[in-house]
């Protein structure tokens, strides 16, 4: 069971990554100019990380209540899915909400 545990928590690390990833490229890629498509291509991950980290992350300096981390978490994935999808990723989108629908679930089912 624990090996099962680390996995979800594992895919729950490379989630984290992705939406940082997938901010970004929508910044990038989407910016009108240079400028632009800095300031959204760093600003957009950068946001989202600082969020994550101070209210999400096991960690925080302000720790949010169960019911608010999961709606937190599920802005920043689907801001994230919402930028996949704006960048014309739409089938990349659809499967990076489902599995993190599913790592959701499974995080607070097993109470990680």
């Amino acid at each position: 069971m624990i090996f099962v545990q680390y996995a979800v928590l594992a895919v729950r690390f490379l989630l984290e990554l992705a939406a940082l990833g997938a901010l970004a490229y929508w910044g990038f890629r989407n910016g009108a100019g240079l400028p632009m498509k800095l300031l959204l291509g760093i600003g957009a991950p950068l946001a989202a990380a600082v969020v994550w980290g101070t209210f999400i992350s096991p960690k925080a300096s302000v720790p949010a209540a169960v019911p608010v981390r999961i709606l937190l978490e599920l802005f920043v994935f689907g801001s994230a899915a919402a930028a996949l999808f704006a960048a014309g990723r739409s089938t990349l989108a659809a499967v990076f909400l489902a599995i993190v629908l599913i790592d959701t679930v499974l995080v607070y089912t097993m109470k990680l």
